[in-house]
């Protein structure tokens, strides 16, 4: 059997995360530097830099691992989950809230279908990407199967072309790295069964659709 793979698309994917998590880690390796230097004079900022570095450079693996990896997709990985992974990269800056329950009602019954927590963290780090000044992260349910992530805050808007990314309308020639996340939640949703969409419901606030797939 011949298996095709867009290398293009993993070379894409691959270039988002290292950008993602380099900065991070390459705050780590500044703050052991500065340490060295230091000897026994140990800044407490630096250290406060290290922890934190360290710490964002693990809960954005983390997050990505449970978007993209295999793992993601199953049932036993619950809301709550997302929930913590999106909130360990959160918290410590304040600059994004979360203001969802993850015990909530998120528009699927009572039956959680296949790769939804793949799905909803994949929508939220989009969210999240709509959110250059910071804001405010909430997941409701919408009409029928589906889920709705809204993103609030100032400046919160779609990025050019990334509709087209996530609805995999966009030219294959078009994608760059910017785009990767939603061309791949997009494809991800595609084979699990769902749609997924978004549009700015009015200034300032973003709204993205996952159609859950029908029992």
């Amino acid at each position: 059997m011949s298996i095709q793979i867009d290398t293009g698309i993993l070379e894409l994917m691959a270039s988002k995360v290292c950008h993602d998590i380099i900065s991070p880690i390459g705050a780590v390796n500044n703050g052991i530097e500065f340490l060295t230097e230091m000897g026994d004079n140990v800044d407490e900022e630096v250290v406060n830099l290290i922890s934190f570095s360290a710490s964002q450079a693990s809960a954005k693996l983390k997050a990505y691992r449970m978007a993209y990896g295999a793992g993601g997709a199953d049932d036993s990985i619950k809301p709550e989950e997302v929930h913590q992974a999106i909130e360990s990269i959160v918290a410590e800056e304040k600059k994004v809230i979360q203001e969802w329950d993850p015990y909530g009602e998120f528009g699927y019954g009572d039956d959680r279908p296949k790769a939804f927590s793949k799905m909803l963290i994949c929508g939220l780090i989009l969210a999240m990407e709509c959110l250059p000044k910071g804001g405010k992260l909430e997941v409701m349910p919408g009409e029928g199967l589906e889920t709705i992530i809204v993103a609030k805050g100032e400046n919160a808007a779609v990025r050019e072309r990334t509709g087209e990314a996530l609805e995999q309308t966009l030219p294959r020639e078009a994608l760059e790295p910017k785009y990767v996340h939603p061309f791949l939640m997009g494809l991800l949703g595609r084979a699990y069964g769902y749609s997924a969409s978004m549009h700015e419901a009015e200034q300032g606030v973003v709204h993205i659709h996952i159609k859950l797939p029908a029992a």
